[in-house]
């Protein structure tokens, strides 16, 4: 029986690596997300003496948005990798970042509802900013996804604790 369950054991922990395409896609999306904000500030530079500070703010919150975006797929892709694929060897890397040493699932589904909640901040105040312009179910709608993603937060990160002091709790025990 051993004979047909190791293999079986080995190709299941194997197919961890069918990720490792998504990850690159990830890296793909990124390049596009750096084209969008070079295309983006260039637009800014090129209009800078035709433009009010109203226009300006939104112009630099669109691009604070991508740079918030960015940085999510950063931690999804560093983060997701190291949890799920593989380990990183970046023991010697000065530009090894902080938050990795620690990144486990928990952590890292909180790290991505805290960049949520920020990426869905910066367009709500874009929205407010531009509020004469948009209808009161539009921003009624943002306030109420953006109010979802906060209890979603905040319920995820109590679970974390839970399971985190569960667990603490249990090798404690032994």
């Amino acid at each position: 029986m051993n004979r047909l369950i190791n293999p079986l054991e080995k190709l299941i922990f194997a197919s961890r690596w069918l990720q490792a395409p998504l990850y690159l896609g990830l890296i793909a999306a990124q390049g596009v997300y750096v084209y969008q904000f070079m295309h983006e500030l260039a637009n800014l530079i090129s209009r800078v003496g035709s433009l009010d500070e109203a226009q300006v703010m939104l112009i630099v919150l669109g691009l604070i948005d991508v740079v918030m975006i960015a940085n999510l797929l950063i931690m999804v892709i560093i983060g997701g990798y190291e949890t799920f694929v593989s380990r990183l060897d970046l023991e010697d890397n000065p530009d090894q970042p902080e938050w990795l040493s620690h990144v486990n699932a928990g952590v890292l589904k909180v790290k991505l509802a805290t960049a949520l909640i920020g990426i869905s901040s910066i367009h709500l105040l874009k929205s407010f900013i531009n509020a004469e312009h948009l209808p009161d179910r539009v921003i009624l709608w943002q306030v109420a996804i953006h109010l979802s993603f906060l209890i979603s937060a905040l319920a995820i990160a109590w679970t974390d604790r839970i399971m985190t002091t569960t667990l603490l709790s249990s090798k404690s025990a032994h």
